[in-house]
């Protein structure tokens, strides 16, 4: 099971995130949105696919900063955990994609294992992030441990 947690404040990182979790089940993954998500409600000894925008100076979308706000002050050991992250933000801040490195540095902190490096996507960009996201699916999906049953 992959956990995706969205974080969206204008619904770009939610669409990318829809688009990322159907290619994962075509690709025999199971994989759930979580578009409030809760500490509680996540497998520890998972896999973790983040995919939040960044907005204002550097923030976290509203429906992902309590899930931030929980793992600052929780002191759960994630050793267990792996995890991946997607970003979007515009290059044309120097807080570009924060909210993505915020929530890395948070896991990390945590003993989580990184799988991969980030994915940064520039809305300054023509392609669409959706796209951009897809074709970096298959570097993840090398990564990731092997299905069980």
């Amino acid at each position: 099971m992959i956990d995706i947690l969205v974080g969206s404040q204008m619904g770009a990182a939610e669409y990318v995130a829809e688009q990322v979790a159907e290619t994962l089940v075509q690709a025999g993954y199971e994989a759930k949105l979580h578009l409030k998500p809760e500490l509680d409600h996540l497998n520890p000894s998972g896999v973790w696919l983040v995919i939040t925008s960044t907005y204002g100076a550097g923030d976290l979308p509203d429906n992902i900063q309590p899930f931030a706000d929980q793992l600052a002050q929780d002191r759960r050991d994630l050793t267990t955990l792996f995890y991946a992250v997607i970003t979007l933000g515009d290059s044309g801040y120097d807080t570009f994609c924060e909210a993505g490195r915020k929530l890395a540095a948070l896991l990390s902190g945590r003993g989580a294992i990184s799988l991969i490096n980030a994915l940064e996507i520039d809305a300054q960009q023509t392609e669409l992030p959706e796209d951009i996201a897809l074709r970096w699916l298959p570097e993840l999906i090398k990564v990731l441990p092997k299905k069980s049953g």
